[in-house]
């Protein structure tokens, strides 16, 4: 049977709107019962618009017309299709077209082969001295250990661990020169990477010569976050020429930290790991209201949020992060109501501590300290997870 038919209807792309599914001939809407960041990345990653970033109000993109297809979905991350998550079944549903789910996705078509996983697929093209698919490993003790990071397309990025195993940890060894790999990496053992997670559910047979020709689920196409970057240990150690990374996502206001990466199939320096949005690159407007701030947004009403506690700002962490949330949010600030919430570090990566998690708003709140949450500091986040919010409202500018 065909894989059921999906699009996103009035955005403005083809990578935002209201999500609709084809079935028995017909268009159809998706309920919101149990709507979640993972089933928006089912959605995301099925379109090939890489991954989602926002879940946006219920109309922001208007209501739909005819049946309501699917209710209660449920997905697990895995699945290539919609169709494929768990749900009531086709056109079982307790629903109105007031409850139509919206998705904003990413957009990232690094590769025409983004609508499903890809085998075998690999790239020869050349730019700025390095080959598409050349790896560099990082942090680790020798030239022969540490967080896989592969170029694609002018940018460094890293491997998600999904499906990590020793027989990929192998073809990197063997790419790199180091011998066999004695063993395999995940949860970010060597450190957090930054900028773009380029390759997920990497899956080699071991007689690939080179990473980029395993099986994976496409250029830039992944579920994952930064705490879930890949890394190898290979028996061998190699002379090499190791020249300094410079990061510019410092864990505090002190100088960027340098680190040793070892770079194959160039005598280029790398460029910068990061291309990703920091705090360091924004000086944007900051709105603050009762113990609350939206920081890197490009007006007033919108950005990463921000608490205080005590005499330090921190970020809010994205677990359960939902609609109702956004709407205290945008509503203790002086912003109206909520337009979308974000996710996965929307707004560029916060700094210091990440004061909130799971937090989990009614909508009627008047502060989001009055939320369920896990207690003040508590957490199992990096700030590639910061949550922000897009109000409805812009409020006059402050003078300066």
């Amino acid at each position: 049977m065909p894989v059921p038919d999906l699009r996103l209807v009035s955005g403005r792309s083809r990578c935002q709107g209201r999500v609709e599914i084809f079935y028995n001939s017909t268009w159809g809407t998706v309920c919101d019962d149990d709507w979640d960041i993972v089933d928006a990345n089912v959605v995301c990653r099925q379109l090939g618009c890489g991954h989602a970033i926002a879940m946006p109000a219920t109309l922001f993109f208007g209501r739909g017309h005819g049946p309501i297809f699917l209710d209660n979905v449920d997905c697990k991350g895995r699945e290539t299709a919609l169709s494929e998550c768990g749900s009531r079944g086709w056109g079982v549903h307790n629903c109105y077209h007031y409850e139509d789910v919206a998705v904003t996705c990413n957009e990232l078509l690094p590769t025409q082969a983004a609508r499903g996983p890809t085998s075998k697929a690999a790239t020869i093209s050349l730019q700025n001295g390095e080959r598409d698919g050349s790896l560099r490993l990082v942090r680790g003790a020798n030239s022969c250990q540490g967080r896989v990071e592969i170029f694609y397309k002018g940018t460094w990025g890293t491997v998600c661990d999904d499906d990590w195993g020793l027989s990929d940890a192998g073809v990197v060894c063997k790419q790199m020169g180091c011998g066999h790999a004695v063993d395999y990496k995940t949860n970010a053992y060597f450190g957090y990477g930054t900028g773009r997670i380029l390759l997920d559910n990497v899956n080699c047979d071991g007689s690939e010569p080179h990473l980029s020709a395993c099986y994976s689920l496409g250029w830039g196409i992944h579920n994952c976050g930064h705490h879930e970057d890949a890394g190898v240990v290979c028996s061998g150690r190699r002379l090499t020429t190791v020249v300094p990374v410079t990061a510019s996502l410092a864990p505090s206001d002190e100088d960027p930290v340098t680190d040793m990466a070892t770079v194959t199939e160039s005598q280029d320096q790398p460029s910068p790991e990061t291309e990703m949005m920091t705090t360091g690159l924004f000086l944007l407007e900051e709105t603050t209201g009762g113990g609350l701030r939206l920081a890197n947004g490009n007006s007033s009403c919108q950005g990463r949020v921000e608490v205080l506690y005590g005499d330090t700002w921190g970020t809010v962490c994205d677990d359960d992060w939902d609609f109702p949330n956004a709407q205290v949010v945008c509503r203790q600030v002086g912003c109206g109501s909520a337009l979308a919430a974000t996710v996965l570090g929307y707004f560029g990566y916060g700094t210091g501590p990440i004061l909130l998690d799971n937090v989990d708003c009614s909508g009627r709140e008047t502060d989001l300290a009055e939320c369920f949450n896990l207690g003040w500091g508590q957490h199992n986040c990096g700030h590639h997870e910061d949550a922000g919010v897009i109000c409805r409202s812009e409020k006059c500018p402050r003078l300066q």
